[in-house]
């Protein structure tokens, strides 16, 4: 593969996982949690369930470690196990903060990696990653949640989260 062609295939890939997770997954969260109140928010059904609040809190320790940590190579600060076992609601306006710095701190870094970058092993957690592996990591791993987030609120609210026009879709 040629260079030209390298560049654009990076550009391509990129490009796809900024929409996914900037355009999709993280405004649809945002949307699930202007619908709900705090109660909703960090309801569980038992006690092997999560919070949506408690998604959220997973997804920012997660996103942060394998992007800020994983690519960027900044210390990694996560404390996995009080991402599930925080108990103390944060209001809805915390968590959409949590997630509107998310984006901030970690579209750059996506954006801007290099070519070289995306094949280059890192440590991540117990693994040793590529870029190109991390990245489709935290893309499934957030639309994963990202669905677990819009059924609950659907269920909480008995209603359509409305993340598509069904008018344009036929």
């Amino acid at each position: 593969m040629d260079n030209s062609a390298a560049a654009a295939l990076k550009e391509a890939i990129i490009s796809d996982i900024l929409r996914r997770m900037f355009d999709e997954s993280l405004p649809r969260i945002k949307s699930c949690l202007e619908k709900l109140s705090t109660e909703q928010v960090w309801w569980r059904p038992n006690e092997n369930s999560n919070s949506i609040g408690n998604l959220v809190l997973h997804l920012n320790g997660n996103i942060r470690q394998w992007i800020l940590s994983g690519i960027a190579g900044e210390p990694d600060l996560r404390k996995r196990p009080s991402e599930f076992s925080a108990r103390q609601p944060m209001d809805t306006k915390t968590l959409i903060s949590l997630l509107e710095k998310l984006h901030q701190d970690t579209y750059p870094v996506i954006r801007h990696i290099r070519l070289t970058n995306l094949l280059e092993k890192r440590s991540v957690q117990i693994y040793e990653e590529t870029g190109v592996s991390i990245l489709i990591h935290v893309t499934e791993h957030l639309s994963y949640h990202t669905g677990q987030i819009a059924y609950i609120t659907k269920m909480l609210l008995d209603s359509q989260v409305h993340f598509y026009d069904d008018s344009i879709l036929g």
